[in-house]
């Protein structure tokens, strides 16, 4: 296998011996786009460092709402991944292939031999969850204090493609960590307000200076 270690910041530093360790304990993945990689309750056995590709984390509560926790890209691994390992605890999240997707799988015995004898491996774990900590702390603060229709806006801005934006009700409430009859009664306000126009699975933007209005206010 070439040595993939040049597209994760830090592991490009390992010694030699320990690069040769982690190169042959670990093997190349390749995943079509709409794979379930782990799911909750599975054993966390391997680490996946992400090549290309995106993979969307999400976890889904006892009444069945999911909700989007972040997503993995090129040169980022799964930081509740590494904290499972750690705690040899199953996992509680999902990881599902947006994209076709490479990626490093590295074992559970490869993990705990690199955590054990590299200080530099061990930096690039913990270094990665602390960055993704902050990002799920900053997704808590949304969903517990910020207004719905706030974060609704930002979201339909972020995914529109000039002024259309391919979604349906049930995946933006996936995406807000909120309920499908929510996120429609702030959509149709926003329909009556005539800042979008909905069809089946799609949205429009009809008037994209109100929304960013109303998201710069959040700001105020």
């Amino acid at each position: 296998m070439n040595d993939w270690t040049a597209h994760f910041k830090e592991l490009d530093q390992l010694p030699a011996a320990l690069r040769k360790s982690l190169l042959h304990g670990s093997r190349k993945l390749d995943f079509p786009a709409g794979t379930r990689l782990f799911g909750a309750g599975q054993p966390a056995d391997h680490l996946l460092l992400l090549l290309s590709g995106r993979i969307r984390v999400t976890q889904v509560s006892d009444s069945g709402r999911e909700v989007v926790l972040y997503r993995i890209g090129a040169g980022e691994s799964c930081v509740l991944t590494s904290a499972c390992m750690l705690a040899y605890d199953d996992l509680a999240t999902e990881g599902m292939a947006e994209t076709d997707i490479e990626a490093i799988g590295i074992p559970r015995a490869t993990f705990d031999e690199m955590m054990g004898l590299s200080p530099e491996f061990r930096g690039f774990v913990m270094r990665a969850w602390s960055r993704r900590v902050t990002d799920l702390l900053s997704l808590i603060d949304d969903i517990a204090f910020q207004r719905i229709d706030l974060r609704l806006a930002q979201r339909l801005l972020a995914m529109a493609e000039g002024d259309r934006v391919n979604v349906t009700h049930q995946q933006l409430a996936t995406e807000l960590g909120s309920a499908r009859e929510v996120i429609s009664r702030a959509l149709a306000e926003f329909q009556r307000r005539g800042w979008i126009e909905q069809a089946r699975g799609e949205l429009r933007l009809t008037n994209r200076d109100a929304l960013e209005k109303l998201t710069q206010s959040a700001e105020q």
